[in-house]
């Protein structure tokens, strides 16, 4: 059922995205007015990237173009067969008034293995580059300038053919979106709680999990609702098959931090998405010398090290909040505290460290920025 990659050409030339201003963009003091306190995903930007692909001229007619609605057949194979991938990653105004991409080539990357689980045409890695580069020259305007500010950048694909099938569509849409967005959580990271989902998993070996893709996203909704109904932030999953072992939130990895300074998460085992901040986090660690365990950890250990005091901190991390202290956890007859509720040590060091590389106000020693303009 599976597609092999579609070649970056179009009648034998390489693509490029065609630049088409938007005729009449949203005015300079309108802009700025939104941009005062975009919140986050709610204020885009005035262009989009596209490009589309089939199978008789593989990817093809690369545009920054107006940011508009489209227009869909209902037939349409995403709309029925749920065919959707996509990827988040911040644009950085750095310190030196520059504008730079953090790690894009793992969100290339990962994009191409959740196509490749899916069924749909890889894009190949320049091309990723390319069309998140070009948007963000083109939007450079609608960068906030407030603390913590950046531009979000919404990466996706869907299945655009119209056909009542179950097999891979022959058409699909690529496309870029950009969002402003000020700090995830205003005021700075503060400590949340978690609800431990023992009715609703994930994602099971063998399925979805490690893909970035809008179906595990759909199906972790009604846990999250759950956790706000039970007074909670957000909700954190446990595996399928013994529902024990700690997995991953509804969008953030997790992390454990141990009296002795060691930092645990669980493993890459196809289940939970592999997140770049989480592994910029594990080379963070692991360049400062500390001991680092990617092994299962389980929900009864979870809640004895609390106890004890040989759990320390907790903390989630993503491309959104980048790293989010976890502060309290509860279940359906148990609830704990993590530490002192509050953010930790270790917590507050890997956000501070991580940010700073993100903008510019340190020296990057691992190559993470990509620079453009």
């Amino acid at each position: 059922m599976g597609m092999p990659p579609a070649p970056p050409c179009i009648l034998g030339g390489p693509v490029t995205f065609a630049f088409e201003p938007h005729p009449s963009p949203v005015p300079a003091n309108e802009r700025e007015a939104r941009l005062v306190d975009p919140g986050f995903g709610r204020v885009f930007t005035d262009h989009m990237a596209i490009l589309h692909w089939s199978e008789a001229e593989g990817w093809h007619d690369g545009r920054i173009t107006q940011r508009v609605p489209l227009t869909m057949d209902p037939a349409s194979s995403v709309l029925h067969y749920a065919q959707e991938i996509f990827e988040g990653l911040k644009a950085y105004r750095l310190e030196d008034g520059g504008l730079a991409l953090f790690r894009p080539e793992a969100n290339a990357r990962r994009l191409q293995d959740s196509a490749r689980r899916l069924a749909m045409p890889e894009l190949p890695e320049d091309l990723f580059l390319e069309s998140v580069e070009q948007l963000v020259l083109a939007e450079r305007d609608w960068m906030p300038t407030l603390e913590g500010g950046s531009l979000y950048l919404r990466p996706f694909m869907i299945a655009s053919e119209a056909f009542l099938g179950v097999k891979p569509s022959a058409e699909y849409l690529y496309m870029v979106l950009a969002s402003s967005v000020g700090a995830y959580w205003k005021g700075g990271a503060r400590a949340v709680s978690l609800w431990v989902s023992h009715d609703y998993t994930r994602a099971a070996p063998g399925g979805t999990g490690a893909a970035k893709c809008g179906g595990n996203y759909a199906t972790s909704l009604i846990a999250q609702q759950e956790a706000i109904r039970r007074g909670c932030d957000q909700v954190v999953f446990l595996d399928a098959a013994e529902r024990r072992w700690i997995e991953e939130l509804g969008g953030m990895n997790i992390f454990f931090v141990f009296d002795d300074g060691s930092i645990q998460t669980p493993p890459l085992t196809g289940t939970i998405l592999p997140g770049i901040t989480r592994d910029s986090i594990l080379r963070l660690a692991r360049d400062e010398g500390l001991v680092v365990r990617e092994e299962p950890y389980a929900i009864e250990q979870w809640r004895a090290d609390a106890a004890s005091g040989r759990l320390v901190e907790s903390f989630a991390c993503g491309t959104a909040a980048v790293v989010t202290p976890i502060g309290r956890v509860a279940g359906p007859d148990y609830e704990f505290t993590i530490g002192s509720g509050a953010t930790g040590q270790t917590t507050a060091r890997f956000l501070d460290r991580l940010s700073a590389i993100q903008r510019g106000r340190i020296a990057d020693p691992y190559g993470w920025l990509r620079r453009i303009g």
